[in-house]
């Protein structure tokens, strides 16, 4: 099986988030990102993707979009985390577990409208397929 292939302005953001202890890399294009590390589903390496975030107020979850752009198919970390949900995020310097779980029918709208305040492209790639986009909740453990 061959390596997963990551393209290379991903892989120089992950370098620069690692290498600066998130000082360099938080902020990508005016937003905020994590990194989250899954396990992958089929080779049991460690993955790590950046991806926007936004934060429940008050609380210690975080919240991304499964949107891959709009593509057809879901993204492999979000795969990778319904298959295993303990996941690791890297917030700014603040490295820790968590669970993952997609939004329910009841809680996503609202996250959903919070995610596009911070990424308004969301609402265009949704409407630009016919999957259902995910949206993953991520608790602190």
């Amino acid at each position: 099986m061959a390596e997963r292939e990551v393209p290379g302005w991903v892989s120089e953001h992950i370098r620069r988030y690692l290498d600066s202890n998130g000082e360099d890399g938080h902020i990508w294009n005016g937003v905020p990102t994590l990194l989250l590390t899954t396990t992958g589903r089929r080779t049991g390496k460690a993955r790590t993707t950046p991806l926007i975030y936004g934060k429940v107020e008050g609380e210690e979850t975080y919240v991304i979009v499964a949107s891959r752009g709009g593509a057809e198919h879901h993204p492999s970390w979000f795969l990778n985390l319904v298959e295993s949900p303990s996941v690791e995020l890297r917030v700014g310097s603040d490295v820790f577990d968590a669970n993952a779980r997609t939004a329910g029918p009841d809680e996503k709208p609202a996250l959903w409208n919070m995610m596009a305040g911070i990424w308004p492209q969301y609402n265009e790639y949704q409407a630009k397929t016919d999957r259902v986009i995910p949206v993953v909740i991520l608790e602190r453990v």
